[in-house]
């Protein structure tokens, strides 16, 4: 089996555009919430969304490419972007068909897709525009970044709700141990901060209804009422150990295991007992071939709402037992709300990025813990610490469960 390292990240978040804006907003405690001005606040409860701010695809991209995506593709480009002019890889005809994407996302062309459904009911069945279906699919980040850069090795995009980028890091690099690949764009992309999106967990009531940005999302504390949606993209460059090494390639941290699983439970609530995800844990930390007490940092998936906070307490301490009590725990939820299909993704890269720095984020909002997540949760301020080992969980609507783990680099 091939080692699989890290050697580019890239980002566009509510809390930054690019890795090192986001990375420096971390740092400094600046969540990204604010009143939605995407759709009319006065039709719901939930007023405050995590909306990217000051993104201008055509820095990335001309405007003719532009209007042919939708805005999560647009995301996924530039963090692709990003992560693959950090990464210094070069395709050429030796390594074309060796090089793949897997960007996954949970909803697709969203805004396309409500855009031109009211435009049909209003206008006609023949009126709305040429390139809906074009727009629309959960495959075409992938595929628009696969055309950019000339990838053609495997181009696939996986769709797990919440868990769509950590699934997409996770097959990555399965693809590049077993041989299959050597190098891979992959993670998740979501932009979807429209009324469809609003008025579905609206009605659902998964939202929090605060209206003090500052309050709006807390992860594991008692007076959580909801997740805060956002939008964005986390993409890695994935590569062999020994095509980073042989280019002479900067890494930023090692790949070493991974794990999923399924609840078969519920559409939207975790099994209290844990067990679903704490396996997921388990697996991973099995691949990796650590102990429980070998995990320096988690970041947590941790969306505020009442059931998965505590279902993932419960995970962590059935995949860790004792252990769970003595390692840190954060969810960076609370800095950039939630994610949906870009949520693992771009806390994979938090999780790198607190290896890198030596510094693990605080749950921002944490000020009474519930007694039924009585883990160390890193509240309101952060702490300073070497880590060796990050986990990074994500767990999707259906009952999926996925859990990374990045190694500090050394040869």
């Amino acid at each position: 089996m091939r080692r699989v390292v890290v050697t580019g990240m890239g980002a566009v978040t509510p809390i930054g555009i690019n890795l090192a804006d986001m990375w420096a907003n971390i740092e400094d405690g600046n969540h990204g919430f604010r009143t939605v001005t995407r759709v009319n606040p006065e039709n719901y409860k939930t007023i405050i969304a995590a909306e990217v701010k000051n993104f201008d695809p055509e820095t990335v991209m001309t405007r003719r490419d532009s209007r042919k995506m939708d805005l999560y593709a647009q995301y996924a480009i530039a963090a692709a972007d990003e992560a693959f002019n950090m990464s210094g890889y070069k395709i050429n005809e030796n390594n074309e068909y060796d090089t793949g994407v897997i960007v996954g996302s949970g909803s697709g062309g969203y805004i396309a897709m409500q855009d031109n459904i009211i435009r049909m009911n209003e206008k006609g069945p023949n009126k709305v525009e040429a390139l809906f279906h074009i727009k629309t699919p959960v495959n075409m980040a992938a595929a628009n970044i696969a055309m950019r850069f000339g990838l053609k090795g495997d181009s696939m995009s996986i769709s797990t709700a919440c868990a769509s980028g950590t699934h997409s890091i996770g097959e990555a690099f399965m693809k590049i141990r077993q041989g299959q690949l050597t190098a891979c764009l992959a993670g998740g992309a979501e932009g979807t901060l429209n009324d469809s999106t609003f008025s579905g967990f609206s009605v659902l009531k998964a939202m929090s209804t605060q209206t003090n940005p500052d309050l709006a999302s807390r992860p594991f504390d008692k007076e959580r009422d909801g997740f805060i949606p956002g939008e964005g993209a986390g993409i890695l460059m994935l590569e062999s150990f020994d095509s980073a090494v042989e280019r002479g390639a900067k890494i930023y941290a090692e790949i070493t295991g991974y794990g999923a699983t399924t609840d078969a439970y519920h559409l939207t609530a975790p099994p209290s007992d844990g067990k679903g995800a704490g396996t997921a844990i388990k697996k991973a930390i099995r691949m990796a071939h650590i102990s429980p007490k070998d995990i320096s940092y988690i970041n947590a998936h941790g969306t505020s709402t009442v059931l998965n906070d505590s279902g993932e307490t419960n995970a962590i301490k059935y995949a860790l037992g004792k252990s769970a009590y003595d390692v840190p725990i954060s969810s960076t939820k609370s800095y950039f709300g939630h994610l949906f299909g870009a949520a693992g993704s771009t806390e994979a890269i938090v999780s790198i990025q607190a290896i890198l720095n030596s510094f693990i984020p605080p749950t921002l909002g944490l000020k009474n813990r519930d007694t039924e997540c009585d883990l160390d949760y890193v509240p309101l301020t952060g702490r300073k610490q070497q880590l060796e080992y990050v986990l990074s969980n994500s767990m999707g609507f259906g009952g999926h469960n996925a859990s990374l783990l990045f190694k500090r680099w050394s040869e």
